[in-house]
């Protein structure tokens, strides 16, 4: 259908649009037209995707002269591909030309795109872009011209033999393309999808990517680098954004990295040895150009391009490397007493706390390394390693991670910490000890991006309290919005249950989180649920280790054996292919009628992006306030320094950070209008105003205050009530009242102000 949204044409993909979608792509427009940021929260199953890319394709063809590229970043593959049959959809109802001229495409790691039989076998991420690399890297190139037994990648050499008529000769045709229609693409051409995909996205109109191509410094480095200014970045799903943000810019280090590194020293040190007997040229010729000045070769070509800089672009030195490690073997002995200075250090038995001005002063008087030989570790190791034509690139990660630690605790005085713990505090008995350079300001790594880009859209549906998210990423949004949920029927039905039906409180405060009486409670409260609620229940615990402790509790008192008289149960582990064939039984077990329970972990996997739609989720019960671990010491160092910089108290930020994990907890259980489920808080916490206001908005319109102190037999009548409203004809127009599904004409209603919404 074609819209008119504030005076612009706008395609949309569907018949018929939801009331928020059209005040969704209104706000947007007028953070496009202000060329400013903007925080955008959208509740689950409102068609968030595609309202964002119709309102920004549209635009750009409604604004030819800004040359407006779209650069939408997700967390998951999962999620990208999503995305990318969206805008297919959308592609079929955009009028000609732009039908037959808009590119679209997916970006992701080799692992994914890969079509070289011999490079997949690689089991891991690193040992697939390894593999890669000693196929693809020029000096093996070099040696295959002249000895025809030197492997290469016949896909890379194809894409390379056309690319080399010019760059015409390598363009996607105009499309959509996911990674399997890449991958398909390749295969047909017998070209190298992933290097294709490397080149096409400068030309491409959407690009759908990961988060990290654009925050962290390692990968935005080579991969987003050509981006132009005239960029709308959407972060979709972007709750957890300064979590992502923080990580891309922290570091750690145990024994095991330390003696990997000393190995890869060692290897390193053969391999100079054996260079100075055969080539000595080599290493003159990379000496001389860093007396020169240049840390770097010219233009890498794109297969020996490897991890960029670990710190931002703005703070890399652009000066000479210091002639006290231009010499190879200088060099490594240098990274060898840091190496040595680090061991020492994890060898402490108490936990420590640095900052990084004070720690590179130790570093300087200990081991003799001063803070310029520090920052330029990452450079003079790149260097090195193609010089030395180091192509398994996997084995040596560990010095690569010991350079990225030297080169980011010598560049940041503000904003970090260094954290030694000898052991896991949950663990006190098992020495295992690890150094955290742990950033605390997610604002660092998302700065270049509000600076260098047009338009930056943060959007999720809980973002909730939304007006946290401009303080943590220190950004002035031109517009911040949370909208609700039209609805002709309530079909969402949150419930606050703080004690069973013995009238005892359930909570999994540390205090009450082991009583027998909470966690009796707990079970009685999943025992009724799953005799009365059909097909899929899912339940969220605070955390892995008090899941296993409340399902080995259950077992023992003969709960779970009840609970399976009317349920399977499948739970969630730390591995990945185990909670994959979990879910996939669980799904078989509600599609063919014998309902299921999947017992998950808050800030797991399957609570980021696993979706619970119509029977795959009828209930979902959050047992507990998903806390973080607040003994953390790097929680610790990061809420001192959220005081002192934001004025964030701890408590709110904590509160916020627990609440906005429940709300994506429950919200995987309704995926769209006609979707139907009920939410359970199960904890007395969540009944006090402070922890239930920093829930988004559009569950909060649907919590009762009759729904605020339940107990287990008042949260049983409530769900018999609701599974029997939700079983009657409804109307999805919402033509009875307010309409909840708009037509063309309605939405031109709407806009001269003549529908009542």
């Amino acid at each position: 259908m074609r819209l008119e949204i504030d005076g612009m044409a706008v395609y949309f993909p569907y018949g018929s649009i939801y009331p928020e979608q059209v005040e969704y792509m209104l706000e947007l427009k007028r953070s496009l037209d202000a060329r400013g940021h903007a925080l955008l929260e959208m509740p689950t199953g409102t068609g968030k995707t595609a309202a964002l890319l119709s309102l920004i394709v549209s635009y750009s063809l409604a604004h030819p002269e800004q040359r407006l590229k779209l650069l939408y970043c997700t967390r998951t593959v999962h999620e990208m591909e999503k995305t990318l049959a969206e805008l297919r959809l959308l592609l079929d109802h955009l009028p000609q030309p732009a039908c037959s001229s808009l590119l679209a495409l997916g970006l992701s790691s080799r692992k994914n795109l890969c079509v070289n039989s011999d490079v997949l076998s690689a089991r891991s991420r690193d040992s697939v872009d390894a593999a890669c690399r000693s196929l693809t890297a020029t000096w093996v190139r070099t040696l295959a011209q002249d000895n025809p037994n030197v492997p290469t990648c016949p896909f890379f050499e194809a894409y390379d033999r056309a690319a080399s008529t010019g760059a015409e000769a390598v363009l996607l045709p105009a499309g959509v393309y996911t990674l399997g229609d890449l991958r398909t693409f390749g295969r047909e051409k017998g070209w190298c999808p992933y290097f294709l995909a490397r080149q096409m996205i400068r030309y491409a109109n959407v690009v759908v990517y990961s988060y990290q191509y654009l925050l962290d410094p390692k990968v935005a480095s080579f991969i987003s680098k050509e981006m132009q200014k005239e960029c709308v970045v959407v972060f979709d799903e972007a709750h957890n954004i300064d979590n992502v943000c923080i990580e891309a810019l922290s570091v750690s280090i145990r024994k095991q990295t330390l003696e990997g590194a000393a190995r890869n020293l060692t290897q390193m040190s053969q391999q100079i040895d054996r260079l100075k007997a055969t080539d000595a040229g080599r290493l003159r010729a990379e000496y001389n150009r860093l007396v020169q000045g240049l840390a770097q070769r010219g233009n890498l070509a794109i297969t020996d391009a490897w991890l960029g800089n670990p710190a931002l672009p703005d703070d890399i030195l652009k000066e000479a490397v210091p002639g006290n490690i231009r010499r190879a073997e200088h060099f490594l002995s240098v990274l060898r007493r840091l190496v040595q200075y680090l061991k020492g250090r994890l060898m402490t038995e108490n936990v420590e706390t640095e900052n990084p001005v004070s720690f590179c002063s130790s570093i300087n008087s200990q081991a003799g390394i001063d803070q310029k030989m520090l920052k330029f570790c990452y450079d003079r190791l790149h260097s090195l390693m193609l010089t030395l034509e180091i192509t398994d690139t996997d084995e040596f990660m560990h010095i690569q991670t010991v350079c990225d630690f030297a080169t980011l605790v010598s560049t940041y005085a503000r904003g970090f910490s260094i954290i030694i713990e000898p052991y896991d505090e949950r663990m006190p008995t098992i020495p295992d000890p690890v150094l955290q350079l742990s950033c605390h300001d997610a604002s660092l790594a998302i700065k270049p991006v509000f600076d260098r880009f047009q338009s930056v859209i943060i959007t999720s549906g809980t973002l909730s309290p939304i007006d946290l998210y401009p303080r943590l990423l220190s950004f002035n949004p031109v517009i911040s919005r949370s909208f609700t949920m039209s609805l002709t029927r309530d079909c969402i039905c949150p419930m606050v249950l703080t004690r069973g039906s013995d009238q005892l409180p359930v909570s999994t405060k540390f205090d009450m989180r082991s009583d027998p009486g909470v966690v009796r409670n707990y079970g009685r409260l999943l025992l009724e649920m799953v005799a009365a609620v059909p097909d899929g229940i899912v339940c969220f615990f605070v955390s892995y280790s008090y899941m296993d402790g409340i399902v080995n509790s259950w077992n023992e008192m003969g709960i779970l054996q009840d609970v399976m008289q009317h349920k399977l149960v499948f739970i969630e582990t730390q591995d990945v292919v185990e909670t994959t064939l979990a879910l996939d039984n669980y799904r078989k077990a509600c599609d063919c009628g014998r309902g299921a329970v999947f017992f998950s972990v808050a800030r797991g996997k399957v609570a980021e992006g696993i979706d619970f739609d119509r029977h795959y989720g009828r209930l979902v019960i959050m047992f507990g306030v998903p806390f973080q671990y607040t003994l953390s010491r790097i929680l610790l160092a990061r809420l001192e320094y959220l005081r002192e910089t934001f004025q964030i108290k701890e408590g709110d930020f904590l509160t916020f950070d627990a609440l906005r994990q429940a709300a994506q907890c429950v919200g995987r259980v309704i995926r769209s209008k006609a979707d139907y489920g009920m939410m359970i808080f199960a904890d007395k916490r969540y009944s006090r105003h402070d922890k239930r206001s920093k829930l988004p908005g559009w569950i909060l319109s649907h919590l009762h205050d009759a729904h605020l102190n339940l107990s287990t037999d008042m949260a049983l009548h409530i769900a018999r009530e609701f599974l029997r409203r939700m079983a009657q004809p409804y109307d999805k127009t919402g033509s009875g009242g307010k309409k909840t599904l708009l037509s063309e004409e309605d939405v031109m209603k709407m806009s001269e102000g003549g529908l009542d919404m």
